[in-house]
């Protein structure tokens, strides 16, 4: 063969090859970047092709869709009485990712589920029915705290000690997940969403920690019971009041200087929120042994899903003396969200132990074959002993019966809580959280519910976790109680 025409066949088969690897590429790698690329507008034409799966509460869907009028987009997603349960559901969108349970189970809601697959489906490559999410929210319980936090910015989540349902996921300002649904509309519903400086779109109830004040010195306290540190809530302390701060030249006192926390006992200095009680016996026990117990409650865990993934709320280390002392009344850079708060009660509440909270129950097929139940798939872990939940139990009812709860009382019902004021700002130079933990029970029905509100329209001096946070609390517990 002529040298030429060798070399140009030569040449030629190169860029056979060469093409072919390419192709070969596009199809096997980057079609499958280009397939899942959210800008490819062939995902959304075929996940709103069809209706899609429901997010059922008490037996009713609290979603829906309904045609749309697009010309490519056949379906849009509708919502029943969106704002109530916007922290729960999310909002699943034509123009933008889906959030929360509309995230998490899309591949369910839309029928892309390889576990929705009948042969036939698998046989005809067909799209199967959607599936359905059911929700362990009580819809009188979400109302309660919806309502009873109103137009406060905050958050409430209630939880079931005895199995671990989530009851009740609320964070107010709340926003209509409707709004973003049309991919026509959303757009500017979304500029309006996110340029609002009260951040409807924050789930505060599970993704935004801020200082549990005073909350926290339950965390210590058990941690204090469990090291022998002190046998019984009733054994006075050794504080100093005020605490002289380790380090520095500063004391940690009291909101009110006339409460008899000088060597309070554990009881006595919750009823009080005693913090020179608590900052003094952060820096006994030493940040170790007081993170340990945070860790045990649920503090510092980076996967807390439930089945929406958490913020992790923290309790920091490489502390000096001062620092500890300020971590043990949940200051300085203890952070926590209310549903950590929530798990803290409900473990006191349940003998010390805690199951596993999670806010959906099942998730199925369309024809309502269960694909997995999540309420037989729960962890229970002891986070302190019986012993020291009873007393930790008992000393949360006389913080309500006769201390700073008094706003939690039900008639016929026992409640213990714990109120937090937690500083905000430089030199607490803005308005402080108000926060609220407790457990009430009554019959066979338990259930632990913790309160933050952010904002209010009180005056600062009236801002307390029993003014604002323990009145949401009480009608949160009711409602799961009846």
């Amino acid at each position: 063969m002529n040298k030429t025409i060798r070399r140009a066949s030569v040449f030629a088969l190169l860029l056979v090859f060469a093409l072919l690897v390419r192709a070969t590429w596009v199809q096997f790698y980057d079609g499958t970047a280009l397939a899942d690329d959210k800008d490819n507008r062939r995902n959304a034409i075929e996940t709103y092709a069809e209706p899609l799966g429901n997010i059922i509460v008490a037996g009713k869907a609290v979603t829906g869709s309904t045609r749309s009028g697009s010309s490519d987009l056949a379906y849009k997603r509708t919502y029943t009485n969106g704002a109530l349960y916007a922290a729960v559901t999310g909002y699943a969108s034509q123009a933008y990712a889906p959030t929360q349970l509309e995230g998490i189970y899309a591949d369910l809601l839309n029928g892309t589920d390889t576990r929705l697959k009948t042969v036939m489906d698998t046989v005809t490559n067909k799209r199967a029915d959607p599936g359905n999410v059911i929700t362990t929210i009580d819809p009188d319980v979400q109302k309660a705290a919806y309502n009873a936090l109103g137009d406060k910015k905050g958050a409430a989540v209630a939880v079931d000690p005895k199995t671990g349902r989530i009851l009740a996921v609320v964070s107010t300002p709340s926003y209509d997940p409707s709004s973003l649904t049309d991919a026509n509309t959303a757009g500017k519903a979304w500029t309006k969403l996110t340029k609002d400086p009260e951040k409807p779109l924050t789930n505060r109830a599970l993704r935004q920690p801020l200082p549990p004040g005073s909350t926290f010195k339950l965390v210590v306290a058990a941690a204090a019971l469990e090291d022998g540190l002190y046998s019984s809530v009733d054994e006075k302390t050794k504080s100093p009041d005020p605490y002289p701060l380790p380090g520095s030249t500063n004391d940690l006192g009291n909101e009110n200087p006339n409460a008899p926390c000088a060597n309070a006992s554990i009881r006595t200095a919750l009823q009080y929120s005693c913090n020179n009680v608590f900052g003094k016996m952060a820096v006994d026990l030493g940040q170790d042994k007081v993170r340990a117990m945070a860790d045990k409650f649920g503090f510092n865990d980076d996967a807390q899903d439930v089945p929406v993934r958490a913020y992790t709320s923290l309790y920091p280390s490489d502390m000096d003396g001062a620092q500890t002392a300020l971590s043990g009344i949940g200051q300085f850079d203890v952070t926590a969200t209310p549903l950590q708060m929530a798990m803290v009660s409900a473990a006191i509440a349940n003998g010390g132990k805690l199951v596993s909270p999670h806010m959906v129950s099942q998730i199925t097929d369309g024809g309502g074959d269960v694909l997995k139940d999540y309420d037989d798939d729960t962890t229970t872990k002891e986070i302190v002993s019986s012993s020291t939940a009873e007393q930790l139990e008992s000393a949360m009812q006389t913080v309500v019966e006769k201390g700073t709860g008094t706003n939690a009382k039900i008639s016929g019902a026992t409640v213990g809580g714990k109120t937090g004021t937690a500083q905000h700002g430089e030199n607490n130079s803005q308005t402080p959280y108000a926060w609220f933990t407790s457990y009430a029970k009554a019959g066979d029905k338990e259930v632990a519910v913790a309160v933050i509100v952010e904002q209010s329209n009180a005056a600062r001096s009236e801002v307390s976790g029993n003014g604002l946070a323990a009145p949401v609390a009480k009608a949160t517990m009711e409602a799961a109680l009846k």
